[in-house]
């Protein structure tokens, strides 16, 4: 499943809503699975169980802000048998431009790309 992003988000948050219902139109360029996961009392979700963690970053501003570091993570991770992560901390919703060096990265990776947000509330 290369050249493709996985969003893992906290089940029923606002992020969860946004992107069941209107979801960023830089996603149509990829093949995207969105997995809702089980938060905690407070919101939270677990970091991943698995894959190589390449980048964490407080907010999805910061993937906007620092799209040739998300580009370039992201290539040099090269091949491998684990997905690529990439943990943002915290997120209410998701622009554009904030996904398009991810989603940019994701489709030229040669293994799935992880972005998996720990909170959004």
């Amino acid at each position: 499943m290369s050249g493709s992003l996985i969003i893992q988000v906290p089940r029923d948050g606002p992020l969860d809503r946004q992107l069941g219902q209107e979801p960023p139109s830089s996603l149509s360029s990829i093949e995207v699975v969105v997995e809702p996961v089980q938060a905690d009392a407070e919101g939270n979700i677990d970091p991943p169980p698995a894959g190589e963690v390449v980048l964490s970053v407080l907010s999805p501003a910061t993937l906007a802000r620092e799209a040739d570091e998300v580009r370039r993570v992201i290539e040099r991770a090269g091949d491998g048998v684990e997905p690529i992560v990439i943990v943002v901390e915290d997120a209410e919703e998701f622009l554009d431009e904030q996904l398009a060096p991810v989603v940019e990265a994701a489709r030229r990776a040669s293994r799935p790309v992880i972005m998996r947000v720990i909170r959004s509330v």
